[in-house]
């Protein structure tokens, strides 16, 4: 063999190996970039003794004049869940030829709306099923998230921690959940990541688009691209007011099935009072986890009925 030709096969060679590398490295090597850090609790500072000393009886009457707030035992069944501060009721809805799961909630613990990171890390190619990071964390409730994990840009802080600041665009609209609750949709452009951490940004999921917002439908039926128009799988996240909120999920891809528009979705939405709603990865990462149970139907391809490893979720927790 020629000394030419066996050059030409090893860089082939070498190259269809760097080829496979490359693959492996964007969609199958997991790499970690960050650990999420449990917080610990925080040193008592022997100077707030005195204050607490002072104020215990206020506290005291104040506790007694709030016993509806005090939490008590779960009441669990099939489709509620009620522990004197959270409420949850799961309602199965038949429309536009779909099954919409809708999980109406409301609490008064607002630390309690949570987020999760698979295997509690922050990186690439991290991923788990929802049920898997709903049990892991201890979920009552869970939805699939924005799927940051998929993508290289996008805004993502997740319970108070900045892990990327990168925008995926000036039109990407996320969702922001902030520390009194309430919920706004913004655009990349409008506000850098650091802004928004600043503003006091508890949480921000990048996928997109905003369904609602002031009340009003944003999904425009007639300007929508072809992914949004397309009937699918999806998930969403509403905000009624603080403290009152909808989870969805809509089962789509089978021949019982059909699956939602982004418009019949905020339409949906709207129909429940929701000022808020933000449309999240769909298709086959859509699942709804209740109780460590999958209550709707995760399907990538209407042929096989399976939930979809992703890289994080949205969570009502204990």
């Amino acid at each position: 063999m020629k000394r030419s030709t066996l050059l030409s096969l090893l860089f082939a060679l070498l190259l269809l190996l760097f080829s496979l590398y490359v693959l492996l490295d964007a969609f199958v090597i997991p790499r970690v970039y960050e650990e999420v850090a449990e917080t610990a609790p925080a040193a008592e500072d022997p100077a707030d003794a005195e204050t607490e000393a002072e104020t215990e009886a206020v506290t005291e009457a104040e506790t007694e004049a709030e016993t509806a707030a005090v939490p008590h035992d779960p009441v669990i069944t099939e489709n509620s869940y009620d522990d004197g501060v959270l409420t949850i009721r799961l309602t199965d809805y038949r429309q536009y030829d779909t099954t919409i799961h809708v999980a109406e909630v409301t609490l008064s613990d607002l630390s309690r709306l949570k987020t999760a990171l698979a295997k509690n890390a922050y990186g690439k190619n991290i991923t788990q099923k929802t049920s898997a990071m709903a049990a892991q964390n201890h979920a009552i409730l869970a939805i699939n998230g924005d799927y940051y994990g998929a993508r290289n840009k996008g805004y993502v802080i997740r319970g108070g921690v900045m892990y990327r600041r990168t925008p995926m665009s000036a039109d990407t609209e996320d969702l922001v959940i902030w520390e009194d609750g309430s919920f706004s949709v913004v655009r990349e452009g409008d506000y850098t990541a650091k802004e928004l951490f600043d503003l006091g940004a508890r949480e921000v999921l990048s996928f997109g688009p905003g369904l609602i917002s002031d009340g009003r439908i944003t999904a425009d039926s007639d300007s929508e691209v072809k992914r949004e128009r397309t009937d699918n799988p999806r998930t969403a996240v509403a905000m009624i007011e603080p403290g009152h909120y909808l989870f969805v999920v809509a089962d789509g891809r089978t021949s019982e099935n059909k699956g939602l528009s982004l418009y019949e979705l905020a339409e949906f939405l709207l129909s429940f009072g929701a000022r808020e709603a933000y449309n999240l990865d769909g298709g086959g990462s859509s699942t709804m986890v209740f109780n460590g149970k999958v209550v709707n139907v995760p399907t990538a391809n209407g042929q096989k009925i399976t939930e979809r490893s992703i890289s994080d979720i949205v969570y009502f927790g204990s």
